[in-house]
C-alpha cells in the first residue's frame, strides 16, 4: 500500500524549474495527499512558482518575513508539520529544502514513526541529509527527465565520480549481508546502503539503477540467478575473489 505523504516545500530554498520532476519522484514513494509550499508571495523572486502551483495542485502558504534576516518560512513549515503529524492523516513526510534548519524537524518526525524523505540541492548540509530516511538530490531529477532532454539542447550531465570511500561503503555492506561464499542479494544491498547513507543513489554517479553502477566497479562481480517464480532473474553481488597465489605459482 502506498504511503500517504505530506509534501512541504521551502519556496525560498528550491528552484521552481524542478517541480514536475520532483513530483514524479515523490510519486515513486507514496501518494502525496498534502502538498504545500511556503514563502512570501509578495516577493518578486517567488513569481516563477505561481505558474506551476495550479498545474501540480500545490497549495501556497503565505508567510510574511516579519524580521529582516530571519527566515519565517522555516517556522511556518515546522508548525504545519507538527500539526499534520498530530492529525494522524499521513504515514510520512517529504521535506523539500536545502536548509539545515529542518534537521531537527526530520529527526522529530522519525522519532514519531514517520518515514521522512528529503529533497534538496547538492549544497544541502550533511546533518539534514542524514536526519532523513532517504535524501534525493534535485539536480539528478532534472538530468533524468526525458521530456526536458527532447525539448532542450543536449546538456552535459554533471555526475559524481565514484570514490574509494563509496567503494568501501558498498564493500562493507556486501560483507554485512553476504553468505559463506560472499554473495549478497543486490536488492538487500541497495536497501542497507540507503539506511547507512540516505543520499546514496546510483543516479548521482550517472547510472539509472544500482546494477550497472556495480558492474562498472572492477572490485565487484555480478551473478544472475533464476527466480523461483521464473519471471525474472535475481541479481547477486560479491567482492571479487583473489586467486590462490600458491596454486597459481605452481608449474
Amino acid at each position: 500500500m502506498d504511503l500517504k505523504l505530506a509534501v512541504l516545500i521551502d519556496g525560498d530554498n528550491i528552484p521552481s524549474a524542478y517541480v514536475r520532476e520532483m513530483m514524479e519522484e515523490i510519486a515513486k514513494y507514496g501518494n502525496p495527499t498534502i502538498k504545500r509550499i511556503y514563502g512570501d508571495w509578495t516577493k518578486p523572486h517567488l513569481s516563477k512558482w505561481k505558474n506551476v502551483l495550479l498545474e501540480n495542485a500545490i497549495t501556497p502558504i503565505q508567510q510574511y518575513g516579519y524580521t529582516q534576516g530571519k527566515n519565517a518560512t522555516d517556522s511556518a513549515m515546522i508548525i504545519d508539520a507538527m500539526d499534520i503529524l498530530y492529525s494522524q492523516k499521513v504515514d510520512g513526510f517529504c521535506l523539500v529544502s536545502s536548509d539545515s534548519d529542518f534537521t531537527r524537524l526530520a529527526t522529530r518526525l522519525r522519532e514519531a514513526g514517520m518515514t521522512v524523505f528529503g529533497i534538496g540541492e547538492k549544497k544541502t548540509p550533511n546533518p539534514f541529509i542524514v536526519a532523513c530516511d532517504r535524501f534525493i538530490y534535485i539536480e539528478i531529477l532534472k538530468n533524468t527527465s526525458s521530456e526536458s532532454e527532447e525539448s532542450k539542447p543536449e546538456q552535459k550531465t554533471e555526475v559524481d565520480k565514484i570514490t574509494a570511500k563509496d567503494i568501501k561503503l558498498i564493500a562493507s555492506t556486501i560483507s554485512d549481508l553476504g553468505d559463506d561464499d560472499g554473495w549478497a542479494f543486490l536488492g538487500d544491498v541497495g536497501n542497507l546502503l540507503q539506511k547507512k547513507q540516505p543520499n546514496f543513489d546510483s543516479r548521482n554517479y550517472g547510472f539509472q539503477k544500482l546494477t550497472p553502477l556495480i558492474k562498472s566497479i572492477k572490485e565487484f562481480e555480478i551473478e544472475e540467478r533464476e527466480s523461483p517464480k521464473g519471471r525474472f532473474k535475481l541479481v547477486y553481488v560479491r567482492k571479487k575473489q583473489r586467486r590462490n597465489s600458491r596454486s597459481s605459482s605452481k608449474s
